[in-house]
Parts: C-alpha cells; sequence; structure tokens
C-alpha cells in the first residue's frame, strides 16, 4: 500500500542564482487506529421505500405517525394518545427508543452528540407523577437499555442456576395521573447488580426490514454453505436460530429469536411499553387487579374505521417497518474528512481480515407480493442473519430459541456509519472508543470472530484507520 506523505518541498532559498531545495522530513507514522465517529452529512436514513404505491405509501406514513405517538395508559393525557401503556414499561413510544439517526433507528442520546438530547428513559421514568427512581445502569449520556436477569433469584436473596432470561421492566405505572391505586415497586435493581444477575439489550435498527423479512431461508442456507473450507479454516461455524414450531429461519432481533416483523411489533409493544394486542394478548407478570386498568387486549383491529386507521397498532408498525428504506451509505460528513481513497482501502482490508465471512455484503430478496422495492433486491445489509458464538466476553447467559448464552445474530451493518453504541448492551460507547470497542469485543475465550480480529490486529495503524473509515461511511 502507498503511503502518504506531506509535500516534500516545504521550502525555497534564493542565494545568488543558486536555488536552494529543503527537503521536509518524512511524515511520522499514523497513529493508532480511532473511530472517526458518527457520519454528520445529511441522515440518508428513515425514509420510504421509493416504489411504494399511493395506497403503500398511505400506510407507512400511517405506521410511521403511531410508532411516534407516545402511550398514556388511558389516553386522556395531552399528548399521550396512546392506550395501554403498563403496568410495566421501557418507554412509552416506539419513536423514543429507535431514533438514532431518525425514526427507525436504534439507541439515541449520547453527551457527545447534544444536538439529539439526553437519554428519554430519564424524563420518561418521572412523567405524569410516576414515582419511578432511575436504574443505576441508566445516565443522559448512555444508550437505551431494557434488563434481563440470566438467573432466578432465591427467596433468601440468593443467585440460583435456574434460567429467568426475561425482561424486567425499568418503570411501573405507580404514582402516574392516569394510573390511581396502582401500587407496583420496581425490580431491585440494585440487587441484581450485585449479584451480577443483570444483562442488557439497546435497540436494533429497523431500516432496510422488509428486505431483511423477504429474504428466502435457502439463501440463508446457501449462503452458510459457501466458502466451508475457509469459515473452517478460520473457526467460523454460525447457524439460523428457527421457529420451534414449523422450523423456518426467525431473524429479527439481538437473537434472531422472531420471525415477522408482526411478531416483532407485537412482542415489543407488550414487552417494552406494557400494551397487551392481538399477538400478546395478556398483561406481563400477573400484576396485581389494581394496575390492570383497561380491557384487554389494549390494541387491536379497529373494526369500525377504514383504510389504515383499520389496522392494529402492531400491524401498523410492521407496515412501516416493511416499507421503510434501507440507510444511504455516504463517504461525506466523516469526521477528519478522510481521503477518498482510504474508503476503498478500508473496504478492501474488510474482505482480506474476512469480516464478510459473517458480515455477508448482500443477500437477494425473494419474490415479493408487496412493493416491487422489496423484489428480488440486492439487500446490502452485511449480515449473514445467523446466530454465532461470541465468545465468553460478549455472552449475555440468556438463550432465546436455538440461540445459546454465548450467541448473537450478525448484526446487520447498513447504517453503522451514523449509530452511537455498538454491541448487544451498547457497552461500546463513544468514550470508550466506540466501534473500535466493538471489534474488539469480538475477540474473547471460544468466540468464533477470535481468528479474524487476530488479522485485524496485525494490519497497519494505516489500514485499521481505512477500515473504520469504510465502516462509518456504511
Amino acid at each position: 500500500m502507498k503511503k502518504l506523505f506531506l509535500p516534500m518541498w516545504l521550502s525555497i532559498a534564493v542565494c545568488s542564482s543558486t536555488v536552494i531545495f529543503a527537503q521536509a522530513a518524512p511524515p511520522p507514522p499514523p497513529g493508532p487506529a480511532h473511530d472517526p465517529g458518527v457520519r454528520a452529512a445529511s441522515v440518508g436514513a428513515g425514509a420510504p421505500l421509493s416504489t411504494l404505491s399511493v395506497e403503500e405509501l398511505q400506510f407507512f406514513t400511517d405506521g410511521l405517525a403511531r410508532f411516534n405517538q407516545v402511550d398514556s395508559v388511558s389516553g386522556s393525557i395531552p399528548g399521550e394518545p396512546g392506550i395501554g401503556l403498563g403496568p410495566t414499561f421501557n418507554a412509552n413510544s416506539c419513536g423514543s427508543c429507535h431514533a438514532q439517526p431518525s425514526t427507525g433507528g436504534t439507541s439515541p442520546s449520547s453527551n457527545a452528540y447534544p444536538h439529539i438530547g439526553p437519554n428519554p428513559q430519564l424524563a420518561i421514568a418521572k412523567l405524569d407523577g410516576a414515582s419511578n427512581t432511575i436504574p443505576p445502569f441508566l445516565s443522559s449520556d448512555g444508550p437505551v437499555r431494557e434488563a434481563r436477569f440470566p438467573f432466578v433469584v432465591n427467596a433468601n436473596g440468593s443467585l440460583s442456576q435456574t434460567a429467568d432470561g426475561g425482561v424486567h421492566a425499568l418503570f411501573s405505572i405507580s404514582g402516574r395521573h392516569d394510573a390511581v391505586g396502582c401500587n407496583l415497586p420496581q425490580p431491585n435493581f440494585n440487587q441484581m447488580q450485585q449479584l451480577g444477575n443483570l444483562t442488557f439489550r439497546i435497540p436494533t435498527p429497523v431500516y432496510g426490514a422488509g428486505l431483511i423479512e423477504n429474504i428466502a431461508d435457502a439463501t440463508i442456507l446457501a449462503n452458510l454453505a459457501a466458502n466451508t473450507s475457509l469459515k473452517q479454516q478460520l473457526g467460523i461455524v454460525g447457524h439460523p436460530n428457527s421457529s420451534g414450531n414449523d422450523g423456518s429461519i426467525t431473524r429479527f432481533g439481538w437473537k434472531a429469536q422472531n420471525k415477522s416483523l408482526q411478531i416483532f411489533s407485537g412482542e415489543a409493544y407488550n414487552v417494552e411499553m406494557g400494551v397487551t394486542n392481538e399477538l400478546f394478548p395478556n398483561e406481563r407478570a400477573n400484576p396485581p387487579a389494581s394496575c390492570q386498568l383497561n380491557p384487554t387486549p389494549e390494541d387491536l383491529t379497529n373494526f369500525s374505521l377504514s383504510g389504515s386507521s383499520i389496522a392494529s397498532d402492531t400491524v401498523a408498525f410492521s407496515n412501516f417497518m416493511r416499507f421503510l428504506a434501507p440507510p444511504v451509505a455516504s463517504t461525506s460528513g466523516i469526521p477528519g474528512n478522510p481521503p477518498a481513497q482510504s474508503f476503498s482501502n478500508g473496504k478492501a482490508m474488510f474482505a482480506q481480515v474476512h469480516c464478510d465471512t459473517c458480515h455477508t455484503p448482500v443477500l437477494q430478496t425473494a419474490v415479493s407480493i408487496y412493493t416491487p422495492g422489496l423484489s428480488k433486491q440486492d439487500a446490502a445489509l452485511y449480515s449473514d442473519l445467523l446466530v454465532h458464538n461470541m465468545g465468553s466476553g460478549l455472552a449475555d447467559q440468556i438463550s432465546q430459541g436455538a440461540a445459546g448464552p454465548a450467541e448473537f445474530r450478525t448484526a446487520p451493518l447498513w447504517g453503522v456509519g451514523q449509530r452511537i453504541f455498538f454491541l448487544h448492551d451498547g457497552r461500546a460507547t463513544p468514550q470508550n472508543g466506540g466501534l473500535l470497542a466493538a471489534i474488539q469485543a469480538h475477540s474473547s475465550a471460544g468466540s468464533e470472530a477470535n481468528a479474524v480480529i487476530k488479522s485485524f490486529n496485525a494490519l497497519s495503524n494505516q489500514q485499521q484507520q481505512d477500515l473504520m473509515n469504510f465502516l462509518r461511511s456504511l
């Protein structure tokens, strides 16, 4: 690879008729690679697919509005028209968590990027008179999080080895103006932190989700079977997660545990916001009767309406995500203004160290009954949609379907150029290295990525920086 040099001739001295050239010292070698940071150019995400029909665009627009709608318990609080919040919840709107860099993205908020605003969960905790305290793992400059307990706690307060694994919502509706009589405490997160019984998830982006939904199982399996010798050499195995009933490949969520966008929507509505719906019609965790303030399901088909309004919220959410275009890659707006050659070099390095063995650059979609924009498209998602053992360093001790305690779906990289937080729990932040920290965290005992990260670490500083710049262009 050619090195970049400063201009060789920095000064000219004239003495009589002789011109004397002073040669500059060669530039110092580039310093350690670093995450250049969030791409600041035009967002390039959040738009609908350009091929939508008039009717499909209507359903997209309606779904977007509902995705951003704020829910309260009763729907009667001004500015909070959605019905069904709680009894426990992590957020009061889909859009409050899926916000970076635009609606449909991932966790917002970091003091390093003040234009985005603080972590919305801090304000939600006390909204409308709620009596919640802020859990110790939330901060104004940290990611939006949900909490899971890997194991059940015994009655005496000791940690058992019986698997829990479920989401324990951060907040309760107790104290809210529209939840009079409800007295439901928050989980004891301080105790769980002391026991080491906490693990976290941050929101996954949903850009291009309709394309991901429409990739055929056969395409995923064919990609799994490709380059077998190389994968064996690298120690990469990977396998699909699958539905326990029909055996088809599931693909949404950090462990690829959800089959479809509608299931993904219905589960999140119930788990993250506490809104019962036609897919998950019962309140979670058997709350006291004094906190069950609405008939269930709280979200359902609007039989008396017409057009896009007839759909339930869960259907509307899935339409919004299905018709949401993938992010647009760009080499502009990256801090430091890297030269054009850096991006092509970085793409070459991405392949050279075999990042693309799991982060498959392109998978083609099947024929779709929806808009032509979903049919036979080359989806540049940079994922094989398989789950892989990521080692002891990232293991969360949670099993979901066929995904074990250390296994995670290969995260799609489209849109990574505008993400703030990385990895399933958001541990890689702008303060501790960001994208570079996420790459290094791929390596630990048992990880399928160890050989790849070893090759990455063997690159020169400039080659690593080129690869980082390339990723921030996606």
